[in-house]
């Protein structure tokens, strides 16, 4: 790839604001001759080093600093071993991560504040909120990923406009002795929140309000609104007449799609090489709204972060939001992973080039940030239960099952 990169701007580290020169910045060397023995070192997973070998090389060119790039495997041991070196100075200085990490990276204060300036109007809405903490933004976003309605073609030429004229729709295909399920909806013994989270919010009970900055509010949950009652009723609805089922774990839903058991089914862009295999013509669209209002998916977000503990704060800077956050880079790691980029004209470039990336980008522009407050771990738990119950008709009277629930997790959270 020909790397291009942005002209250097100004940066804000540390409450100081400047220009990024770059020399003299490690170590508390105020030498203005001598960055060769300057080094970052960025934890990348092996799907994305490849992809970043090119502008690390003109980084080094440009700057005189060495990138070391070291191959982690992502996932929960990468995270929590960045929050177990950083404090030692003995971690990278910039790691690639999901927005889920930024809760626990924030309060160990392992990560710092990323000045983006006016580059941030670059990237979607959802993407910055979900690289922000408290209306503050620490990440860099790179790609988004969400879960959308996918369809059969071949067994439903359209999508009906609500969740209820869908299930219609389904029950009419499986009449017909062509499919097995009415619709698909990936869940489990502890039921599936995540999945669930778009029809729950339609009926207008999200799980927290927002700040004037778009932050969660902890302080003011909204799940137990009127509206999650009657979405509680909705689960035990729906569980009877077998639209959802606690047996039905992503890979059996995944599966059963894929040989053509369902025409539509709620599904993330990780399931389409199944899809792929199994010779499934589909289309990938919003999901319909099963109450008054559009319902929100969850929007996941990878990207970036700058140790707060670098000895080399302006040159993570400086590589982060100037090298990495240009087109050819978002445009580069999007067919590393195959995720829509969260630069805006990146992405419309990937979704020219790749339809299913398109629709699925489309769907995320509604939907919200997966929370990465603490408070999420008063959450889940009562959460997930709740719903399994309701969908198996065990919780007794739904609003009171549903209210109970919001109760626990308003008392957890105020411990």
């Amino acid at each position: 790839m020909r790397v291009k990169y942005r002209a250097t701007t100004a940066l804000v580290v540390g409450g100081l604001v400047a220009t990024a020169a770059l020399t003299g910045c490690s170590g508390g060397d105020s030498s203005a001759s001598d960055t060769s023995s300057q080094t970052l070192t960025v934890w990348v997973d092996p799907n994305r080093a490849e992809e970043l070998k090119d502008i690390v090389a003109q980084f080094e060119a440009d700057k005189g600093i060495n990138v070391k790039l070291v191959q982690k495997e992502y996932g929960d041991t990468m995270k929590e071993d960045f929050i177990k070196q950083a404090p030692t100075g003995k971690g990278p200085d910039v790691i690639v991560g999901g927005s889920d990490w930024l809760g626990l990276f924030v309060q160990n204060g392992v990560v710092a504040p990323l000045e983006l300036g006016d580059t941030a109007d670059e990237y979607s809405d959802v993407a910055i909120r979900a690289m922000s903490y408290e209306g503050t933004t620490y990440g860099l976003p790179v790609s988004v990923e969400n879960i959308a309605l996918v369809r059969n073609s071949a067994l439903a030429d359209s999508t009906p406009a609500t969740w209820d004229e869908l299930i219609a729709a389904g029950q009419a295909v499986v009449a017909s002795g062509a499919a097995q399920y009415p619709v698909l909806v990936p869940s489990g013994p502890e039921s599936d929140p995540y999945h669930l989270y778009p029809l729950q919010t339609s009926y207008g009970a999200p799980l927290f309000g927002t700040n004037p900055d778009g932050s969660y509010n902890p302080d003011d949950l909204l799940i137990g609104n009127p509206g999650g009652e009657e979405f509680a009723e909705k689960l035990v609805e729906w569980g009877q007449e077998g639209v959802l089922n606690t047996n039905i774990t992503n890979e059996i839903a995944r599966d059963e799609f894929a040989a053509g058991k369902s025409p539509y089914m709620l599904s993330g862009p990780w399931n389409l090489p199944a899809f792929k295999d199994g010779g499934i013509d589909y289309a990938i669209e919003p999901i319909p709204q099963a109450g008054t209002e559009a319902g929100t998916p969850f929007v996941g977000v990878q990207g970036f972060f700058v140790s707060a503990k670098s000895d080399n704060a302006l040159a993570a800077n400086e590589f982060v939001v100037n090298y990495l956050g240009t087109e050819d880079v978002q445009l580069a790691l999007y067919k590393a992973g195959g995720r829509p980029p969260a630069m805006t004209s990146a992405f419309e470039i990937a979704s020219a080039e790749d339809p299913d990336v398109g629709a699925y980008g489309e769907v995320a522009l509604a939907g919200v940030p997966m929370p990465a407050i603490p408070e999420m771990g008063a959450v889940w738990n009562y959460w997930g239960a709740t719903e399994a119950a309701l969908v198996n008709n065990t919780a007794g009277d739904p609003a009171t099952a549903w209210q109970t629930m919001a109760d626990r997790i308003a008392a957890d959270i105020a411990k």
